[in-house]
């Protein structure tokens, strides 16, 4: 039960959104349109292992990163929980990271203010876009806080309802923020810094655990306002690719759903890390296709660092089939823009 138990829990909190199934890819169906509260607030499912994750990147101008998770999961053994977590990179030179969880109920959405409010310590304040606050605090292994708010923010975009089928499957992906200026503070225990930099945000629900992935997940974003690429793309266990990305031109933004993903000249299948240039096609041929370098990572981060303990570190990476790592990086791309781009997956 303990094995099943960290099996779920690790590739919930990685929002990997990508998870293998025979059937076909079918994607959302419908006009692109503004992404909504009601797209920022939990989504009901029935399904026994629904869970759900909101997703922040910031890059801020001081060359430290910040990454946070906050998630809703079936736990096998323990029931539904609310998982929030955080780590900093460059933080002064350093990296620290934390995790917490807590009982369902600690989750408060207010459609009323567009807010969501998880134990009174982690907040998603006003709906995403100009205003909208992002605050994160807790005392383990230190004392965390990351507390800044939106000065601007790009209009996400979807497409239909922002489903897609995977065989029997349901995931939803919405891009709230493809780009905003944030401002803020972070700490970690009596050290604090004023921040300023940009931020990516994006939302994911899926109606199984991810705990068949055989594949990776790609997201990407830039500061630069145009043209302007952002987006989470996952590729499934037969190498089809799913989500979207944005891109903005003088016509406005436009959602580009994946046609294909290559490294070099070959399709990526996702079964290892990639090494050198990547290439993202469109299923719409008026988008040009986004091209950069993976070889060089600024981070490789590892799902371990949060688990504490020998024996602990052991048994998940026997139940994850292997090591998962985040690999981060920053490229110039092929539309002559500095990349941030994130490739998630188990260690080759």
């Amino acid at each position: 039960m303990y094995f099943k138990m960290l099996k779920h829990i690790s590739f919930a909190i990685l929002c990997i959104c990508a998870f293998a199934f025979a059937g076909d890819v079918v994607a959302p169906q419908g006009a692109v349109r503004n992404v909504s509260v009601d797209d920022f607030m939990p989504h009901k499912n029935s399904a026994k292992d629904f869970n759900e994750t909101w997703s922040y990147q910031f890059v801020f101008d001081n060359g430290t990163r910040a990454f946070i998770n906050y998630s809703t999961l079936n736990i096998p053994g323990a029931g539904n929980k609310v998982t929030c977590d955080m780590s900093f990179w460059n933080f002064k030179s350093k990296t620290y990271t934390v995790g917490r969880q807590y009982p369902p109920e600690r989750l408060q959405p207010d459609k009323a203010s567009g807010s969501i409010d998880i134990n009174g310590e982690y907040k998603m304040e006003h709906k995403p876009g100009k205003g909208h606050r992002v605050y994160f605090t807790a005392d383990k292994g230190g004392l965390f806080l990351l507390d800044v708010t939106f000065e601007s923010a790009v209009v996400g975009k979807v497409s239909g309802n922002g489903v897609w089928k995977i065989g029997k499957e349901s995931f939803g992906q919405y891009v709230h923020i493809p780009y905003g200026r944030v401002s803020g503070k972070i700490a970690y225990n009596e050290d604090t810094i004023a921040v300023k930099g940009y931020a990516y945000m994006d939302q994911t629900w899926q109606t199984v655990q991810a705990i068949d992935i055989a594949a990776r997940s790609i997201n990407f974003s830039t500061s630069a306002k145009s043209p302007l690429f952002a987006g989470r793309v996952s590729l499934s266990k037969d190498g089809e690719p799913f989500g979207y990305a944005l891109y903005n031109d003088e016509n406005g933004i436009k959602v580009a759903q994946p046609k294909a993903i290559k490294e070099g000249d070959s399709d990526y299948s996702g079964k290892k890390f990639a090494k050198g240039d990547m290439t993202f096609e469109w299923q719409d041929a008026s988008i040009p296709v986004l091209k950069f370098n993976v070889a060089k990572t600024l981070q490789k981060a590892s799902l371990l660092d949060k688990v504490d303990g020998w024996f602990a570190k052991k048994a998940f990476k026997i139940v994850t089939g292997g090591e998962v790592l985040f690999y981060r990086g920053r490229s110039e791309a092929s539309h002559g823009k500095k990349l941030d781009w994130s490739i998630t997956g188990v260690k080759d």
